[in-house]
C-alpha cells in the first residue's frame, strides 16, 4: 500500500474550535494511520510538504442530485440516459474539484453510476444513493405535463429514470422496497409541493400518514432510512411523527415543528443557495414563471429556518440542491450561511454532521485515525475566509480521495 506523510501544515479537525499547529499525518493506503503533534516516523511515505497551508477533511454535500443536469426536470425527457450519464459524469468531476469528496445523492442517481464512481471508471466524489425520489401523482416527483395521461417505461428518458409516482400504501411499500432492492442507501419521499414541480402548491401535502408509514417501515426493516423533502411545519410535523429521519430543505419550519425534530433525533438538510441561484439564473434555463413564483415563498425563509433550528439544537447538514448549469454555485452555500452561522459551524455541517447523517461517524467528515484519507489542502484559514472554497476549487492545492491524489499543485 502507498503510504503518503504530510507535514507542514495547520490541520482543521471539524471537532475543534480552532486550527492546530505542529502536526502531521499518514495515509497508509486509503485510510488515516496517524495524526501526531510529534514526528512520525514512515520510511517508506512519500513526504508531502503543504507549506503551512490549511488541511482538513474532504467535503459533504449532504442534497445533491447527479443525474438532474436541465434546471427545468421536465427537459429531461428529451435526454436519454446514455447522455444523462455523460452529464453526470461531468457535473461529478466538478464535484470533486471543488473538494466535496463525497455526496448524498437524494433522487436520480443509480447503483451503476455509483459502481462506475468506486471502480474508477468515473471520478467523482463518494455517492449514496436515493435512487429514483418517490411521490405522489400530482406531486414533486411528478413533472408530466397535463396532456400526459398514464405512466412511460422508465428506460426511455432521464425524467422517467429519475422519478418514481406511486399512489397508496401498497405501491408506496413497493416502490421504497424496490429502490433498495436496487442498492438505495436511503429512500427519498416528497412531502410537499416543490419549486421545480409544475403544479402542486408548495404549501400541499403529499402522502398520507400511513403512506409514509409503510416506507419507512420498510427502510428500518432494510437498515436503510426516510428522507423527507417538505417545506412547511405541517408536512414536518408528518413526516417527523411517522418516523422519517431527516428532513430537507425545511424554509419555513417554526418552533414548534422544530421541537419536535429535536425530540425525534431528526436532522435537517437545508440548501439555501438552491433558491438564491433559480431567482438569480435559473429563467435563462428555462424555468417557468410559476416555478420561479414558487421559489420567492421559500428563499425569505432560509436564513431563519437555520436560526430556529439552532436554538432547537437540531443539527443541520451542508446541502446545495441546485439542477443542472447551477452547480456551479455548490460552494456558495458557506458564504450564504455565514450571515447567521458561525465558520466552524458551517464547516461542520459539510463535514462531522454529513458523517452522521450517512451513518459513518468516524469513517467520514475527520482526521482521526481509521477514517478514509479524503482531505483537502487549502490555501489560507478557512475559518477567517469561507470564500476560499469558492472559484471552483481555485484555492485548494490538493484534493485526495481515498487515500489518492485527484489534484496536487504543492511539491
Amino acid at each position: 500500500m502507498t503510504q503518503l506523510l504530510f507535514r507542514n501544515f495547520r490541520m482543521l479537525e471539524p471537532e475543534l474550535e480552532e486550527l492546530q499547529d505542529g502536526f502531521e499525518l499518514l495515509v497508509d493506503g486509503e485510510t488515516i494511520r496517524e495524526a501526531s503533534d510529534k514526528p512520525i516516523k514512515a520510511a517508506k511515505a512519500d513526504a508531502i510538504d503543504c507549506g503551512g497551508r490549511t488541511l482538513m477533511p474532504g467535503l459533504i454535500d449532504s442534497h445533491v442530485h447527479v443525474c438532474l443536469s436541465e434546471v427545468n426536470i421536465r427537459f429531461l425527457e428529451a435526454v436519454p440516459l446514455t447522455l444523462m450519464t455523460a452529464r453526470a459524469a461531468e457535473l461529478m468531476r466538478a464535484m470533486l474539484d471543488r473538494g466535496f469528496t463525497t455526496v448524498r445523492d437524494t433522487g436520480g442517481a443509480d447503483w451503476g453510476i455509483k459502481t462506475a464512481v468506486e471502480q474508477g471508471s468515473i471520478p467523482g466524489p463518494r455517492l449514496f444513493i436515493a435512487g429514483q425520489a418517490i411521490g405522489p401523482t400530482g406531486g414533486h416527483s411528478d413533472p408530466r405535463r397535463r396532456t400526459d395521461f398514464g405512466r412511460r417505461c422508465h428506460c426511455c428518458n432521464a425524467m422517467a429514470f429519475t422519478m418514481c409516482v406511486s399512489d397508496g400504501v401498497s405501491e408506496v411499500r413497493k416502490a421504497a422496497r424496490e429502490q433498495m432492492r436496487q442498492g438505495a442507501d436511503h429512500v427519498k419521499l416528497m412531502m410537499s409541493g416543490g419549486v421545480a414541480s409544475p403544479y402542486d402548491p408548495l404549501d400541499s401535502l403529499q402522502f398520507s400518514p400511513d403512506e409514509v408509514s409503510a416506507a419507512v417501515e420498510e427502510a428500518h426493516a432494510f437498515g436503510r432510512y426516510v428522507c423527507a423533502h417538505a417545506y412547511t411545519p405541517e408536512a414536518i410535523t408528518r413526516a417527523a411523527k411517522v418516523g422519517v429521519r431527516t428532513i430537507e430543505h425545511g424554509n419555513l419550519i417554526d418552533e414548534p415543528s422544530a421541537r419536535l425534530m429535536a425530540e425525534k433525533g431528526m436532522f435537517l438538510i437545508a440548501n439555501l443557495v438552491a433558491y438564491y441561484a433559480m431567482r438569480e439564473r435559473a429563467a435563462e434555463f428555462g424555468m417557468t414563471r410559476e416555478m420561479l413564483a414558487k421559489n420567492d415563498l421559500v428563499i425569505d425563509g432560509g436564513l431563519r429556518s437555520l436560526e430556529i433550528c439552532k436554538r432547537a439544537g437540531i443539527p443541520v447538514a451542508y446541502g446545495s440542491d441546485l439542477l443542472g448549469a447551477l452547480q456551479v454555485d455548490q460552494s456558495r452555500e458557506f458564504v450564504i450561511r455565514r450571515e447567521v452561522v458561525p465558520p466552524i459551524e458551517i464547516i461542520r455541517s459539510a463535514t462531522i454532521i454529513g458523517a452522521q447523517i450517512l451513518r459513518m461517524p468516524g469513517k467520514l467528515g475527520t482526521l482521526k485515525p481509521g477514517a478514509y484519507a479524503d482531505l483537502i489542502i487549502v490555501d489560507g484559514d478557512p475559518l477567517k475566509d469561507l470564500a476560499l472554497f469558492q472559484d471552483q476549487g481555485r484555492h485548494l492545492a490538493a484534493i485526495v480521495k481515498g487515500g489518492k491524489f485527484h489534484k496536487n499543485r504543492l511539491n
